[in-house]
């Protein structure tokens, strides 16, 4: 089992926030940040829900969402919606910041990837049309290896462009 990662500094971070736009720091606040800085991948609401809970934490669903909207405000955490009818959250200050993701529209797998190639077409983009980016999202909607070998097949929904039938 691996250590629990140390939250500290992103918490302090969190606090400042906090304080900045007039709102009280408070043990529930502050208990929600650390669960999503201290896990690793893409974090549903029952996902922080059941970790509060393992950590004997009894923080409701109102105040998780609430807190997961200033963590949201903060640039802390980022908020995906990978499809699935409902968001994840991402810490944003992670060994990773910077990453792409594959989703699976079968078993909803998310795998994360870096590319310098991605990063270099941003920025030959943004220097041809003037354009500074501040950040980026890529997410690469398919089917992941594994769910090819069982066979499963993805149809497009809705109407199909002429394009993408040449």
């Amino acid at each position: 089992m691996s250590a629990r990662p140390d939250t500290a500094p992103f918490r302090r971070l969190f606090a400042r926030f906090l304080k900045e736009q007039g709102l009280p720091v408070t043990h529930q606040r502050l208990a929600v940040a650390d669960a999503v800085f201290a896990a690793e991948g893409h974090l549903s609401v029952d996902d922080i829900e059941r970790s509060l809970k393992d950590a004997g934490e009894r923080i409701g669903k109102a105040t998780i969402y609430r807190t997961l909207d200033l963590l949201v405000r903060s640039n802390l955490v980022d908020e995906h919606d990978f499809g699935e009818g409902f968001k994840r959250y991402e810490h944003r200050l992670s060994e990773r910041p910077i990453h792409e993701h594959l989703i699976c529209q079968h078993c909803g797998a998310v795998t994360e990837f870096e590319s310098t190639e991605v990063l270099r077409i941003e920025a030959t983009v943004a220097r041809e049309f003037g354009f500074r980016p501040v950040r980026h999202k890529l997410a690469i909607y398919g089917l992941c290896a594994a769910c090819q070998e069982k066979g499963v097949t993805v149809t497009p929904e809705g109407l199909t462009c002429p394009i993408e039938t040449v």
